[in-house]
């Protein structure tokens, strides 16, 4: 892994976490994720599956972490199972975990090879009276591919029948968006080499530059600073690109007036950040584009300052809305009729701003959150307006990641990132 070891007492404190929610005389089972294919002999980049990470600090395929609180003996309270190291594995493919490794990097101490976990689940079960089960509840899944963890579902319940259910989900939707003080600090470094990419396009982009080239420049800044690269699919999309909020296929040209909206960011050790900025091509904006500029950024001013403790997060989109409402009002895109008859379901303001103004985010960029709970203090968040005019060629985005604070406003991660105009310009005409 590019980035630096975690200590392991975060994976200690999560793991608390989680059984101190588990019903007695029960046992949770988590699996990596697998290695995809792609074709012939190729395959995906591997990505660990955020929860057994989240629970053991483990980044490598083919692992599994038992849970078993109520365990006859210590030694089988928490349980590793990895992949057996050799020396053929360390020149094919390098060294993998080895249990003493393992122990430095999550602190458990029971460490088993990958053959031995049918004989040990064996001998829990004849001990347990409930399986928490690991699926995915995520409110924006769609899953279309059998993961290890299903294939595992499914076997266990031909094999356990007995055995009570329970999900793990719940418990991970609430303590994972309530995040640890270790959680925050690696958000912010990948925050940090966000930065460093965006500082280094401002005086990159010039017209005729091509979306791809400013995607280049982004992923050499962030692997050399320790990501393993972007936390997402990036958008890179100038002038009318930015209409559709989902583009990806940077591989336009860049024209002299229009503006990018660039929606890209840095993971760091598996955590994301999540930014957008909308900047000149020319290193200048209109007067028109200053004053959409000027009303998404006070729209997410405002927003940001609403993120406290005890918020819904239903009636915050709602007021949200109301304020993006009297910005589109001062722009002359909606007028009163518009609002006096609009559908309570689809308001006059989702013409120019369709999408939500923020999601949880952290380990997954669209991260664990139960909405109908009112906001934690710790929780992080995006807060990301935008106004999207097509028939004026160009939309504007802005977006930073903010936590929420016990008191007073949020902390906001991005603070250090330009996203006033004037600042904007000034860096990119030095």
């Amino acid at each position: 892994m590019k980035y630096h070891q975690i200590n392991s007492a975060l994976f200690v404190k999560n793991r608390r976490k989680f059984t101190a929610e588990m019903k007695p005389n029960s046992v949770a089972v988590f699996n990596s994720n697998d290695i995809y294919p792609v074709s012939a002999d190729s395959t995906l980049p591997f990505a660990q599956h955020r929860d057994i990470f989240y629970l053991s600090g483990v980044d490598q395929e083919e692992s599994i972490l038992l849970l078993f609180p109520d365990a006859p003996y210590e030694n089988q309270k928490e349980i590793l199972f990895l992949k057996e190291t050799n020396d053929h594995i360390a020149v094919w493919e390098g060294e993998k975990l080895s249990k003493e490794r393992a122990f430095q990097v999550s602190g458990i101490r029971t460490v088993y090879w990958l053959q031995d976990f049918h004989k040990i689940l064996n001998e829990m079960m004849t001990y347990a009276d409930t399986m928490y089960i690991n699926t995915n509840e995520h409110y924006r899944a769609t899953v279309e591919t059998e993961t290890r963890e299903a294939r595992f579902i499914k076997w266990w319940k031909e094999r356990y029948p007995a055995h009570n259910v329970a999900k793990s989900n719940p418990i991970l939707q609430r303590i994972r968006s309530v995040k640890e003080s270790e959680e925050i600090d690696l958000i912010q470094k990948a925050c940090d080499i966000t930065e460093k990419g965006f500082r280094r396009l401002l005086s990159f982009v010039k017209p005729n530059v091509t979306e791809y080239e400013i995607e280049a420049e982004l992923i050499h800044e962030f692997i050399r600073n320790r990501s393993k690269g972007f936390a997402y699919t990036p958008i890179i999309a100038s002038g009318n690109n930015a209409n559709v909020l989902h583009y990806i296929e940077n591989n336009q040209q860049c024209k002299a007036g229009d503006l990018i909206l660039l929606d890209v960011a840095a993971e760091y050790a598996n955590y994301s950040s999540d930014m957008t900025r909308t900047i000149p091509v020319s290193g200048r904006y209109s007067e028109r584009q200053k004053a959409v500029y000027n009303a998404v950024l006070k729209v997410k001013n405002e927003a940001t300052k609403m993120l406290t403790p005890g918020t819904l997060w239903k009636q915050y989109h709602i007021e949200v809305g109301k304020i993006m409402t009297s910005e589109l009002l001062g722009l002359g895109l909606i007028d009163k009729a518009d609002v006096q008859n609009e559908n309570p379901d689809w308001p006059a303001y989702k013409k120019y701003f369709m999408h939500g103004t923020s999601h949880h985010m952290g380990l997954d960029t669209h991260d664990y959150g139960l909405l109908h709970e009112p906001m934690k203090a710790n929780m992080v968040f995006t807060v990301e307006p935008g106004i999207y005019i097509p028939a004026e060629g160009f939309g504007i985005r802005l977006e930073d990641n903010v936590v929420v604070q016990e008191k007073g406003e949020p902390f906001n991660l991005m603070r250090n990132i330009p996203i006033e105009i004037d600042e904007i310009e000034s860096l990119m005409n030095e």
